[in-house]
């Protein structure tokens, strides 16, 4: 049986096809590489109810997946992420209770695991030997795993304020790891310098073609998760915008499947009022953003001052008939804070974003009562710095 139905790549802006048997970067256009599959053969071979019946996780997609060979797969145990109720959390009188999809159940604990399981198994199957990618932290950290499993070596460039967390994991599973007195587009540049020394292939957000395959599996999910009738609205924290371009991408196969049928979510991409390129853009009518200056937030994983996907992500914005909403940092920790002390949910920062912007949407009329809404909390809050605590007590005299 046929294992990927990919047949070829095509570049995002001219439509200009591409040999998927060779390792590709960027189009001939500097845009990104997109993959497409022949949808007709796996509409009349495989009915959803058998990828429905099969056990959960990333690779039950294999079919809309690039790998071609099973043997090329470098996995961790890529599970299916729950959703998650937040019943006691607060929201508007009246409104359904939002639900968030908890990517921080993944390997390595991050959504950032979809993207590179696929892409360093396309690189295996490529024959790649080095790996280098510029990361605010959680992509470093996917890559180093899956990179050490596979036998690749693999290079990441951080922010110097990188949590340490995520420095720390990087090193201990055998990646080179730099600080680097910049920012993610400053750490890019140095991955690009450094490619004609060092021979590495550039696994930045959208310069390869394979890690948007990854995370599209988040829409993927949401369809068999929710009986193939996805939810109305989707809040996506949006920094390079991969997985909000990937669910985009995998609802339209899913449609040309006939596996599913409209409407399709509204999409939102949450920013920081730190660092809100797409918002602004959004807002201008734009159709490509502009570098944000002096970019700060305490959600690095969204601090992304400028998209190479940014026309992808307006374009699935607008295409969706969704927003992008932007949230100072004081409703981030806020939002953090309450979801964990009401729901028992530890969200990331980026997370928290997207409860803060479901708020604020929802008290403008942006989000109505009867609508279900899905939130992406995109890692682990285990990886980010907690409340310290301070009290102590004296097990002679426990309660004086």
């Amino acid at each position: 049986m046929r294992y990927s139905y990919a047949t070829h790549l095509e570049c995002s802006v001219s439509a200009e096809t591409y040999n998927i048997a060779g390792l590709h970067g960027l189009s001939a256009a500097n845009k990104p590489l997109l993959v497409r599959y022949d949808l007709d053969a796996l509409r009349r071979t495989v009915p959803r109810e058998e990828i429905a019946a099969r056990p959960a996780g990333l690779w039950r997609w294999r079919e809309l997946l690039p790998v071609a060979d099973p043997a090329h797969i470098v996995s961790l145990g890529e599970v299916e992420t729950p959703l998650v109720s937040l019943s006691n959390s607060r929201r508007p009188a009246g409104f359904v209770p939002p639900m968030v999809k908890d990517e921080g159940r993944l390997p390595t604990g991050s959504f950032k695991a979809r993207g590179l399981c696929v892409a360093v198994s396309m690189a295996r199957a490529h024959g790649v030997q080095r790996i280098a990618i510029p990361t605010n932290g959680n992509a470093g950290a996917a890559l180093a795993a899956y990179a050490a499993r596979a036998g690749i070596e693999a290079y990441c460039f951080c922010p110097d304020d990188t949590p340490e967390i995520n420095l720390s994991e990087i090193a201990l599973q055998g990646a080179a790891v730099w600080r680097v007195n910049g920012l993610i587009n400053d750490c890019a540049r140095l991955v690009e310098l450094g490619k004609p020394q060092f021979g590495w292939f550039d696994m930045s957000t959208l310069k390869e073609p394979y890690r948007i395959e990854g995370k599209k599996t988040m829409g993927l999910e949401l369809a068999v998760q929710m009986d193939w009738r996805l939810p109305d609205v989707v809040f996506y924290p949006t920094g390079g915008g991969t997985g909000l371009i990937g669910m985009w991408k995998a609802w339209q196969e899913l449609l040309a499947l006939g596996w599913i049928s409209g409407p399709l979510p509204r999409l939102v991409a949450v920013q920081s009022t730190g660092c809100a390129p797409i918002v602004r853009a959004f807002e201008a009518g734009a159709d490509a953003a502009t570098p944000w200056e002096n970019p700060r937030t305490i959600a690095a994983g969204i601090r992304v001052p400028t998209a190479l996907g940014d026309f992808l992500i307006l374009r699935a914005l607008r295409d969706s008939g969704g927003f992008a909403l932007a949230v100072p940092d004081s409703a981030i920790e806020s939002a953090r804070q309450h979801v964990g002390s009401q729901d028992g949910l530890l969200l990331s920062p980026e997370g928290a974003a997207t409860y803060a912007a479901y708020l604020q949407a929802a008290a403008s009329g942006k989000v109505r009562a009867t609508e279900r809404v899905v939130l992406f909390n995109c890692a682990s809050g285990l990886k980010y710095p907690m409340p310290a605590v301070t009290e102590h007590m004296d097990v002679r005299r426990p309660f004086a």
